[in-house]
């Protein structure tokens, strides 16, 4: 059977992949390798997000059922994770359009912000899809 929700924490753990990909391909000073990643990321990112609003419109509000110690733990996590998902996207915007313009000297600056928060972003949403569709699931 089809579940939407997998596919969409399977996009985000194959753009944490693509991002991963990219850190370690520009710092071994593999510019072209590292676009491609970078660039694979942002298409995998993108699918995500039109996926998951697609979803959650069909779908609506998703129940955490989780009980005890681990709900704030949850909700932490989810708390950060949304946040951070709302502010990656202009920040990979802007990113992307100084690397685009070939001003890597502005890119650089931004992309050490840039990328460590959308690998947090990618990363937590896998955590939040396994928390609630996985271990926590309803019975």
């Amino acid at each position: 059977m089809f579940s939407h929700a997998a596919l969409n924490a399977s996009l985000n753990g194959v753009s944490a992949v693509l991002l991963a990909g990219g850190y370690a391909a520009i710092r071994s000073g593999k510019i072209a390798v590292h676009k491609a990643f970078m660039i694979s990321a942002f298409v995998v990112s993108s699918v995500f997000l039109a996926s998951y609003l697609i979803y959650h419109y069909r779908v609506g509000h998703v129940v955490f059922h989780g009980l005890g110690w681990i709900r704030p733990v949850y909700f932490t996590l989810l708390t950060t994770h949304t946040i951070l998902a709302v502010v990656i996207v202009p920040m990979i915007l802007v990113t992307l359009r100084r690397a685009w313009l070939k001003q890597f000297d502005r890119h650089r600056i931004i992309a050490r912000w840039t990328l460590p928060l959308w690998f947090y972003v990618s990363v937590t949403g896998v955590i939040v899809y396994l928390m609630v569709y996985q271990i926590y699931r309803p019975v």
